[in-house]
């Protein structure tokens, strides 16, 4: 594909996220690190994240020149209204610590996530959990893996039969405005717990949107759904997911079951079955719980 050798791009990848896994877990023991809020309490960023993003550019920059690059403490600083920043050129796509939250807090689902696009599509991804040495990798078309076995985990996936069997991820996420996004979230998160409702057999929150997608890559969840997230977030999980056999699609009810953008910021993903008819039928039955749509703006 254009020339580059995923392979090798891969391989520089996960070493790369390993040596920015030593900086997290270094910090984190050093307890030197020092916060500062985003936007509100629940958003936290740290020293580490722009240490860790600052070491990721620069070994990129070093072996890929003329590659572009896509980082969460860049974006964030870079000026406001600018809209997506992704094109069709090689692209490199980095979360330096995604659960930020969890990281401050000592919970160990905490990851680096390291994606790649060509022509705006996930083509490499690498998330990588230093604390317990998870390290999930994908290239387009060639699988992906969990510290070198193929996923999903346990072989071929079983089918879905029905929303009522699956254990769904959710998140609260940053925007905890009362009249928006927040009250769909809570309202939907309800009618899929409540007896009348979806009445999944469980709701779980990992605080990690690589480490979740990862998770229904490998089969310990059957789908996850969210609203508010960045391509840095997803890019990465969306490659590992989509090579295990999962599906991506919209949160938001549509009339047709379609992958969205990498940019759309609102996504329902699905693990991996024998039928695409399954998932299909499992992601209408989710739509019926939905309660609004999700907007969020760039």
């Amino acid at each position: 594909m254009s020339g580059i050798d995923l392979q090798k791009l891969h391989d520089f990848a996960v070493q790369l996220a390993r040596d920015a896994g030593k900086m997290i877990t270094s910090a984190r023991s050093s307890q030197k690190q020092s916060h500062a809020e985003k936007k509100n309490s629940v958003d936290l960023v740290t020293e580490v994240d722009v240490a860790v993003e600052k070491f990721v550019i620069q070994a990129i920059k070093e072996a890929y020149p003329d590659h572009k690059f896509i980082g969460e403490e860049t974006y964030s600083s870079a000026p406001a209204g600018k809209g997506s920043v992704l094109d069709d050129a090689p692209t490199w796509i980095v979360d330096p610590i995604d659960g930020t939250t969890n990281f401050i807090h000592g919970f160990p689902f905490v990851a680096v996530s390291i994606g790649f696009t060509i022509k705006q599509v996930p083509t490499v991804g690498v998330v990588y959990n230093p604390f317990l040495d998870h390290m999930y990798t994908g290239i387009r078309n060639h699988g992906s893996f969990l510290n070198g076995q193929r996923l999903p985990l346990n072989g071929p996936p079983p089918e879905i039969n029905s929303l009522g069997q699956c254990v769904v991820a959710v998140e609260w996420g940053s925007d905890r405005a009362e009249d928006g996004n927040l009250k769909i979230k809570s309202d939907t998160y309800f009618n899929l717990a409540r007896q009348h409702g979806g009445m999944v057999h469980s709701l779980r929150s990992l605080g990690s949107a690589a480490l979740n997608l990862c998770s229904v890559a490998q089969g310990s969840m059957d789908m996850y759904v969210e609203g508010g997230m960045w391509e840095w977030d997803i890019c990465a999980g969306w490659v590992i997911l989509t090579e295990a056999g999962g599906l991506m699609t919209t949160a938001n009810k549509a009339d047709e079951v379609k992958e969205p953008g990498l940019c759309d910021r609102k996504i329902l993903a699905v693990r991996g079955s024998p039928s695409r008819a399954d998932q299909e039928k499992v992601i209408r039955e989710f739509w019926e719980q939905t309660t609004g749509d999700l907007v969020y703006e760039r």
